[in-house]
Order: C-alpha cells, then structure tokens, then sequence
C-alpha cells in the first residue's frame, strides 16, 4: 500500500532520524522525500510503501505516537485518498 507522511512542528534535532528509524522499525519503505524548515518551522513529506502484512491503521496510531513523543504532527494518508482530496 502506497501512503504519503505528513511531519510538521516546530524544527529541533533529531525528527528526520527518529521518524525515518520508526519507518525502518515498521518495515516501511520510503519512496520520496522532501523536507524545509522555514521561519523554525519544520516540514517533511514522505511518499512510503508499506510492507504487504501491515496494519495500515496499527502504522498510522504508531507514527501519530511517535509524534506525540516528539511533539510534531505525524499524519498517514493512503496515496489514493491523498491523491483524491488534492484533485482540482
């Protein structure tokens, strides 16, 4: 299943390594990657593969804990509900 991950918060170190190892610990594939800060801000969107056997909702309540922890916002859409709701 293809999902696109949204990360954004405040910038301090370490989001990019602690989200990617959780991505590695989730056998998730990441495909692409952008990422900016601006003003402070940080912003990172992923587009990910996710292994056949997962839980789309078990990745997405362990990726929404894992910024909770790190006080970012993590969201998780499927790429075909993504693609859907940015259409013009």
């Amino acid at each position: 299943m293809q999902v696109i991950i949204t990360v954004i918060g405040t910038d301090k170190v370490g989001i990019i390594a602690q989200v990617t190892t959780k991505l590695a610990t989730l056998d998730v594939n990441i495909q692409d990657v952008s990422q900016t800060i601006m003003q402070g801000a940080f912003t990172m969107m992923l587009a990910a593969q996710l292994p056949p056997q997962a839980d789309f909702s078990e990745v997405k309540a362990a990726l929404q804990g894992l910024g909770d922890q790190i006080g970012v916002e993590i969201r998780v859409t499927r790429q075909e509900i993504f693609d859907a709701m940015h259409k013009l």
